[in-house]
């Protein structure tokens, strides 16, 4: 492709990319001009105006080969939305300040966002110069260095230039040189991230978007999705720093043209992300660290809406505050952020928020984890996993999030997305960290050597001493160890330990209850005698049991209350289910009926068990097919809601660990 922008340098060598900063109309379009030759505004309205109101960019090649990329952004408090924009990125900082008016409102508001999105490499450039006097010139410069103390541009260097007669430009390039010699290369070794600044279609060429690579490569033929949307695209053609390629990575500023069936430029957006596929991490709620800038009059109250700056976009969003009533002008605390629409984000991630209105900055900080939930937000255990994740490397917040109690695992790929780890990368945090690997259905969790171990004593040891203290009980249901357990578990891995243990024949499901393999019913020689009776009757109908009452009629010598009595204990401690008062059906046999129920559940269009649908399958009477899923509803297994009964816990998780009669 051929795109019509400014300037043509050359590829291959370190890029600076620099941001301009400042007040309106202090010459920071003007700078840019008189370092590259290029004009950064680029719409009618900018020239008429005379004032930058949208992103502008400029590129020059340097002597020995580098590049300086420029993003100029505008200066009115009414489009610092427009410059956050185009902060995503970069590397060194220009804080333009007329000498003749000095710092001003934006320059304030401006210098602050810089501090809250971490940049500390740039210089100070006092334009206007050759129209004060050298007093003027120094007290512009005690008060800039004043302002710059408490931020990372504090002892940052001084410039005086005039845009007009070109004093000063040759020893800010000279310093600008430096900068981009000292360089060092923007690592690549995440997957690629793109923040759109901005996209349009061009004739002939379609739709093309330009931003700067925060992480990763990108080539030609590469498909990409545009996130948070997922809308998968190819990349049909490529400009890095201004000049057709075949490839480009981080820390250059890039132009992609895109490519798919249908695709349009309303497709697309300031604020959306381009990654690769397995980058992709939408979100509608982050959880963060944020600062509340110094100069604010008012403390930040819970549920503040706010506007979020992260990347290029701008969503509306309240602030949930995790621990607090409030937050303190200049102090810091662990936020989460509840999005009023989806975008991407990543951990490491800086965002900057200003007030409802858009008028003022408020604070900013960093995203700890992206893919944050709403339940048990404030928790303590909550709170600390949000301080291991404060941790600088991958390597040290996974050994932190493993040693937290009780463990709750890790979901290590939604862990490796977050923090856009490439699988090289990946392989080496899990060589770096013991751990061991539980699989969750879809999810692989991680836990510390020897947590899972001891959870599972810890369940062994509760059931013991319940057998111990009630030798006539059937055990205790899962809710009830779950609470005795001296080593507590999140649910997740509660159920995967009872699965494992059952599996192993170490637990035994008695009806609703849990007890150790080694502890059985005892019965009476007179229950025992009894119940040899009945259970080959019992058996005899497979999955449809008969009633009771046939069982009595056809034995007149046995006497209901007696065999009330044993049905029941038999009931309590798991060899056989009460289905209703009529209905007794041996584990293996409700297991059968169990599992029917799922698969025409699970092929049903809304996921839903009939009731019709299982007693014609199965060609049962009324009489048991109603008791059944009643029987269903009471244990758990199903839950009724207007379109049927949903299936609310697997057949074998519930009904296979039986261990017979």
């Amino acid at each position: 492709m051929t795109l019509a922008f400014p300037g043509s340098p050359p590829t291959g060598h370190t890029t600076l990319i620099v941001g301009t900063a400042g007040h309106i109309d202090h010459g920071k379009t003007s700078l840019v001009k008189a370092l590259t030759g290029i004009d950064a505004d680029r719409l009618k309205e900018e020239k008429a105006r005379g004032i930058t109101i949208d992103l502008g960019f400029a590129y020059k090649a340097m002597a020995d080969g580098g590049i300086l990329g420029f993003v100029d952004v505008p200066g009115h408090e009414r489009l610092v939305r427009n410059m956050l924009a185009g902060a995503t990125g970069i590397d060194h900082v220009l804080l333009v300040v007329a000498a003749d008016d000095g710092p001003m409102p934006q320059t304030r508001e401006h210098l602050a966002i810089l501090d809250l999105l971490g940049l500390a490499r740039g210089a100070v450039v006092l334009t206007k110069s050759d129209l004060v006097s050298a007093s003027r010139l120094a007290e512009v410069r005690a008060e800039i260095e004043e302002l710059l103390r408490p931020t990372g541009l504090a002892g940052s260097e001084v410039f005086a230039v005039s845009n007009v007669t070109g004093q000063g430009i040759a020893e800010l390039e000279q310093h600008l040189l430096l900068a981009q010699q000292r360089q060092a290369p923007a690592a690549d070794d995440g997957h690629f991230r793109l923040a759109v600044d901005r996209c349009f279609s061009l004739a002939g060429i379609g739709t093309v978007v330009t931003g700067t690579a925060v992480s990763g490569r990108v080539a030609v033929g590469d498909r990409v999705l545009v996130s948070p949307r997922k809308l998968p695209v190819r990349v049909r053609g490529l400009h890095a720093q201004n000049r057709e390629s075949t490839q480009g990575q981080a820390g250059q500023r890039l132009a992609l043209n895109l490519a798919a069936t249908g695709l349009e430029k309303s497709d697309i957006a300031r604020g959306d992300w381009i990654v690769a596929e397995a980058a992709h991490a939408a979100t509608r709620r982050i959880d963060a660290r944020m600062r509340l800038l110094p100069g604010e009059a008012r403390d930040l109250a819970h549920w503040t809406p706010v506007h979020l700056h992260l990347g290029a976009c701008d969503v509306g969003a309240r602030v949930v505050l995790l621990e607090g009533p409030a937050l303190a002008p200049g102090a810091s605390g662990l936020v989460q952020l509840e999005l009023d629409r989806e975008i991407a984000a990543w951990h490491g991630d800086r965002f900057i928020l200003r007030d409802q209105s858009a008028t003022r900055t408020l604070g900013g900080g960093v995203v700890l984890d992206p893919f944050a939930s709403a339940t048990l937000r404030r928790k303590p255990q909550r709170l600390a996993a949000l301080a291991a994740l404060e941790h600088p490397t991958p390597e040290g917040a996974l050994q932190a999030l493993l040693a937290l109690e009780p463990p709750a695992g890790v979901d290590i790929d939604s862990f490796f997305v977050a923090w856009n780890l490439p699988p090289a990368r990946r392989q080496a945090v899990l060589q770096a960290v013991a751990h061991r690997s539980l699989a969750d259905g879809h999810v692989s969790r991680l836990f510390a050597p020897g947590q899972l171990e001891r959870v599972a004593a810890s369940l062994i040891e509760a059931l013991a001493a319940h057998h111990t203290q009630q030798p006539d009980s059937p055990g205790l249901t899962p809710v009830l160890l779950q609470k005795q357990a001296a080593v507590k578990a999140r649910a997740p891995v509660f159920n995967h330990l009872l699965s494992e243990l059952i599996a192993a024949g170490t637990l035994q499901r008695a009806g609703t209850n849990l007890r150790l393999a080694g502890h059985e019913v005892a019965l009476r020689p007179n229950e025992k005698a009894l119940w040899e009776r009945l259970r080959p009757w019992l058996d005899e109908g497979g999955i449809h049991p008969p009633r009771l009452s046939d069982l009595l009629a056809r034995d007149r010598t046995l006497h209901r209350n007696q065999v009330m009595h044993l049905l029941d204990k038999l009931a309590r401690f798991g060899k056989i289910y009460a289905v209703s008062e009529e209905y007794f059906v041996q584990p293996k046999h409700l297991h059968t009926l169990a599992l029917a129920a799922q698969k025409l559940a699970q092929a049903d269009p809304h996921q839903r068990l009939n009731v019709k649908d299982l007693r014609e399958s199965l060609a049962m009477s009324r009489h048991l097919s109603l008791p059944l899923v009643e029987f269903f509803d009471q244990v758990g297994f199903t839950k009724r809601d207007p379109e049927g009964r949903k299936i609310r816990r697997d057949a074998t998780d519930m009904f296979g660990g039986h261990s017979g009669a």
